[in-house]
């Protein structure tokens, strides 16, 4: 595991402590970057859930965002982001909360993210209710982004509440799909369906 681009750059992250995580791949994680990139997402406040190791949200750190609120429920694997945060210097621009997603999205009364990143277990069955709840809290606003990883059985539709999708990809067993926050969910439109057949 390791930092693909941005201030620390190549930058080798400790690994999960358990089989219990598992981080997205280096090449998705790469692809899914590079797509936010490509659609001119430059987030300044980031939430990362089911944090795993922190990859992600020191992902978003190193190409510039200013703050990530790290939720991870597993002690071990918050212990493992609380190291990576602390080994890239990174341990004053973000927080670790030791507690289950949904609790977080219900205790949480602050802040207003400019991108949310999810990375649940594949087989969850409530990831789409879930990507609901984060779409219609409080937390985020117009023009917010989320992305959420997922296993290529999973279909996730096109809109879904305030949430519009703007890109859907697969490599392998690992895909990810990306929304914008709408004002309303009869605003705007989901940008290019969602295609497929898009290989990373």
């Amino acid at each position: 595991m390791r930092v693909i681009a941005g201030e620390v750059r190549g930058f080798q992250l400790k690994g999960p402590p358990s089989r219990l995580t598992r981080p997205m791949t280096d090449k998705v994680k790469e692809a899914l970057f590079g797509t936010l990139n490509a659609l001119g997402v430059a987030p300044e406040c980031v939430l990362d859930l089911y944090a795993g190791t922190g990859g992600l949200g020191i992902e978003a750190l190193s190409r510039g965002a200013s703050w990530v609120d790290f939720v991870e429920r597993q002690a071990a694997a918050a212990a493992t982001i609380r190291e990576n945060l602390t080994r890239t210097r990174y341990q004053e621009t973000a927080a670790v909360h030791q507690m289950a997603v949904q609790t977080f999205l219900i205790q949480a009364r602050h802040g207003q993210y400019d991108l949310v990143l999810m990375d649940p277990p594949y087989a969850d069955p409530a990831i789409e209710a879930t990507l609901d709840r984060v779409g219609g809290g409080a937390l985020v606003q117009s023009g917010s982004i989320v992305a959420v990883g997922h296993w290529p059985r999973l279909n996730l539709p096109e809109r879904l509440g305030r949430l519009a999708r703007l890109r859907q990809r697969c490599h392998g067993d690992s895909c990810f799909a990306i929304y914008e926050v709408e004002e309303t969910a009869e605003v705007g439109a989901s940008g290019d369906g969602g295609d497929l057949s898009g290989q990373l």
